[in-house]
């Protein structure tokens, strides 16, 4: 029996209109924040809801939604902020834009609550830059949201005021970090901060902010209508509700599919029409370039969700699955993702601005043919210098490709090495090696 879609953050797709207010009104929508707000609530009480409900942030950290929510200090004399982060920048990673391309209401209202919940009087949702059509979309909402006293002051008429703005990013892969994207919304270069502090100490204006992910937001409403219990038990331990997966690359049916955590990834591949061209699975990414790619036969019987992703030895990161059939070529793969990390470095860090720029020229070199054995281990060497040693996750997410192809796909590189030319590309063109064959296979 096939898999089927959970629909929670995109369960107004399939509707007329679906991205207008008359649509959520009609699934219940703004019927969570109301009755928080007039029933006054306390926030304690909904913040143990998104404990229980087993949420973790989907934007590839990870970290337990409701545990960042209760480090925003309580009593603070002054405004508290919150945050959206959709700046989602990561190749192959595309959910954020979907959800505010067609329920943009449910991110809205999911940020008015996480806003009463946490006393912040101010909210701002960072758009990617590449995505300008879906940008004008959220606004529009912003302003149906506003004219219908969803957001503004005396919300329902408490004294619970809040205001919510779409702030326009320019397409930096490093804005996608919380603190660098506090420092573009403040108007400054987009560069991560020292941490400590944390931004539910000093984040926004150097006022308390919580940072979340857009998927993370929009599952607060279901979750506060439907119970925490419930959205962990559409999961499995340690990784509660549903989670969008963005599929690309050798599919017959690329696109976003909302299912529950846990999904076996063969359920989840044939959701997506499996390998196209009836060709034979090669390879998954499972979460997006900055996680580890795993073979076909790691992955065959892995379960998409944290604890499942992790023993199979990559992660689940934002849910970006990049499938790749026996026709791809592992080293001219990683020289495109090593130049994405070196081209979207920041700068800031020397591990990560040199040491990104030397990750691609030595696998560039390779594919120019001219690499050397030796380069293997060289790779090797500068993605572990990097690890660790930087600001913020971009350095280890540089690295992490690096390794993981070289690991699970030496030979090619070996073959490409000695010979100048793909190993794949020979294959399909009758050229490999007898000796080579028997390493491929």
């Amino acid at each position: 029996m096939s898999a089927t879609q959970t629909l929670v953050c995109l369960r107004t797709v399939g509707q007329d209109n679906p991205a207008s207010l008359d649509t959520y009104l009609k699934l219940g929508g703004y019927a969570q924040l109301k009755r928080l707000v007039t029933e006054k609530v306390k926030a304690t009480e909904v913040i143990s809801q998104v404990k229980l409900s087993g949420l973790r942030g989907r934007g590839g950290a990870g970290f337990p939604t409701g545990l960042k929510w209760s480090f925003m200090p309580r009593y603070f004399d002054g405004t508290k902020y919150l945050v959206c982060n959709t700046d989602e920048g990561e190749p192959g990673t595309f959910k954020d834009r979907d959800i505010i391309r067609y329920n943009p209401h449910q991110l809205i209202e999911g940020m008015a609550i996480a806003a009463y919940t946490l006393g912040a009087r101010v909210g701002y949702n960072y758009i990617h830059g590449e995505i300008w059509q879906d940008y004008e979309i959220f606004e529009r909402a912003l302003d149906e949201a506003r004219a219908a006293g969803y957001l503004g002051e005396h919300l329902f008429g408490t004294d619970f005021s809040f205001d919510l703005y779409a702030v326009h990013g320019y397409g930096a892969y490093i804005c996608g970090e919380e603190t660098a994207l506090i420092e573009s919304i403040e108007g400054k270069k987009g560069q991560p901060r020292f941490k400590p502090p944390f931004p539910a100490s000093y984040g926004v204006f150097g006022k308390p902010t919580n940072v979340n992910n857009t998927e993370s937001y929009t599952s607060i409403p279901w979750i506060m209508e439907h119970g925490g219990q419930a959205f962990q038990e559409l999961g499995v331990a340690n990784s509660g509700g549903t989670k969008i997966f963005s599929i690309s690359g050798h599919v017959d049916k690329p696109g976003n599919y909302e299912v529950n955590m846990g999904i076996p990834f063969t359920e989840l591949l044939a959701l997506a029409g499996g390998v196209w061209k009836g060709r034979q699975l090669k390879a998954v990414i499972p979460g997006g370039p900055s996680t580890a790619v795993l073979p076909a036969s790691a992955i065959i019987g892995a379960t998409m969700d944290y604890d499942g992703l992790s023993k199979a030895g990559s992660s689940l990161g934002a849910g970006s699955m990049i499938v790749m059939d026996e026709t791809t070529c592992m080293v001219k793969t990683l020289k495109r993702l090593s130049y994405f990390f070196f081209e979207e470095s920041c700068g800031q860090c020397t591990p990560c601005r040199e040491g990104t720029g030397w990750l691609y020229r030595v696998i560039k070199r390779i594919v120019d043919g001219q690499g050397k054995l030796e380069d293997l281990d060289l790779l090797t060497d500068v993605s572990s210098n990097i690890s660790g040693r930087t600001i913020c996750a971009l350095g280890d997410a540089a690295a992490t490709p690096v390794l993981s192809f070289i690991k699970h796909f030496r030979p090619e590189f070996e073959y490409y090495i000695r010979h100048g030319s793909s190993m794949v590309e020979d294959r399909l063109a009758g050229k490999l090696q007898a000796e080579q064959e028997v390493a491929y296979a």
